[in-house]
């Protein structure tokens, strides 16, 4: 992993974040744990890694994982909260008011969308209207509405 974080690092601009994603655990005791996901966002840090993305589990067969809303974001929150990275969260993440609530408590830096997004693609446009904020439409949308 350092070997490939140097590399990414040598031809990334300095200018955009680096992202490294991780299964902060694989659901097996004795196995690798969100203890071990700290350790090395430790060594990716000082690398040039600027955001954690906290996934887990999904790669060993027959292991039981406590699947439920939000049911990752506490290995982003250990991340964010033990060691010097960013983090990000992801798992069941599906209302705006849910990924609204993990950022403004600290639980992570930001939340990452992706099954959620694939069935509204308009999540984003959405959840900043339930949460009453401003953003622009894409101008493709624009062009598209004054047609």
């Amino acid at each position: 992993m350092r070997e490939v974080v140097a590399a990414a690092c040598g031809e990334w601009p300095d200018s955009l974040p680096l992202f490294v994603r991780v299964s902060a655990t694989d659901w097996v005791a004795g196995s690798w744990s969100n203890d071990d996901t700290i350790a090395l966002t430790r060594e990716l840090v000082p690398l040039g890694v600027d955001v954690i993305d906290c996934s887990s589990g999904g790669i060993l067969l027959r292991v039981k994982i406590p699947v439920g809303p939000g049911y990752q974001t506490r290995f982003a929150a250990r991340v964010k909260q033990e060691t010097a990275a960013r983090s990000a969260a992801v798992g069941l993440i599906t209302s705006p008011q849910q990924a609204d609530t993990i950022v403004r408590t600290g639980q992570a830096d930001l939340v990452l969308l992706a099954r959620a997004l694939l069935r509204d693609p308009h999540w984003p446009l959405r959840a900043a209207h339930e949460l009453r904020q401003k953003i622009a439409w894409p101008q493709q949308y624009e062009r598209a509405s004054k047609s």
